[in-house]
């Protein structure tokens, strides 16, 4: 599979379901009063860090999420339902920024770990809650409100103990293949690494370390000469 450190996508959670104006109608009751029900929360957008996907590959061709609106209320004090929430899986070490403000929203640095990306909008009130003493037909009831809409940048930034870094061709990878069992691939020509490679490193039966082998740097990366710096991100955890 490709190995994608980098995405783009825009989330959408679901809109609240408007409120209900209904008054109680039933035999031998003609003048029942209001009981227009609430509508639903809008579902909401979930990140979760999941050790059994290692790339970012699913988001750059599934770039738009959406969760479910919230279902408008009903007479007889019927709630609406709300929306389902989505959830979406990340490798581990997936760091989530809002693409608009530069603002960090998650670090999803272990197995589990779970944000809250954007909130799901809450529901309408229904003409129930208008009731008083002067006015016992009330006909007002309020609109659902609109969920978050983000644009965020995903980054994966794997997880080692220690990183090699160092101009091409210096034998990095020939190092990281000698003292594990990583086999990234060795050549005789530069920029042989094209993506991040890990290995574990056994120094005892219980103990053990993970070492990252990132592509070379050159002179000149900071404007973008050879692979450029961002792959150097990798290296921020280590």
């Amino acid at each position: 599979m490709k190995f994608i450190d980098e995405a783009r996508i825009e989330i959408s959670a679901g809109k609240g379901g408007d409120g209900c104006a209904s008054f109680r109608r039933e035999k031998f009751i003609p003048k029942g009063g209001p009981d227009g029900g609430d509508g639903g929360r809008g579902g909401s957008v979930w990140a979760r860090a999941d050790r059994n996907v290692n790339t970012l590959i699913d988001y750059r061709y599934a770039r738009t999420h959406r969760a479910a609106n919230g279902t408008p209320g009903r007479g007889a004090d019927c709630y609406g339902a709300g929306g389902d929430d989505i959830e979406l899986k990340m490798p581990v070490g997936t760091v989530v920024i809002d693409d608009d403000t530069g603002e960090e929203l998650a670090d999803l640095a272990h197995d589990g770990d779970r944000a809250l990306l954007a909130a799901g909008g809450r529901g309408g009130l229904g003409n129930l809650h208008f009731k008083s003493s002067t006015n016992r037909a009330p006909r007002q009831f309020t609109k659902g409100e609109p969920g978050e809409h983000r644009r965020l940048r995903l980054e994966l930034r794997v997880l080692a103990d220690v990183g090699l870094l160092g101009m091409p061709n210096a034998g990095k990878s020939t190092l990281i293949r000698s003292i594990s069992n990583a086999q990234p691939k060795v050549a005789d020509y530069p920029f042989t690494t094209l993506h991040p490679h890990l290995g574990v490193v056994r120094v005892g039966p219980e103990r053990s370390f993970v070492v990252a082998d990132v592509p070379g740097l050159i002179e000149g990366a900071a404007e973008g000469a050879g692979l450029g710096h961002q792959f150097l991100r990798h290296l921020s955890r280590t």
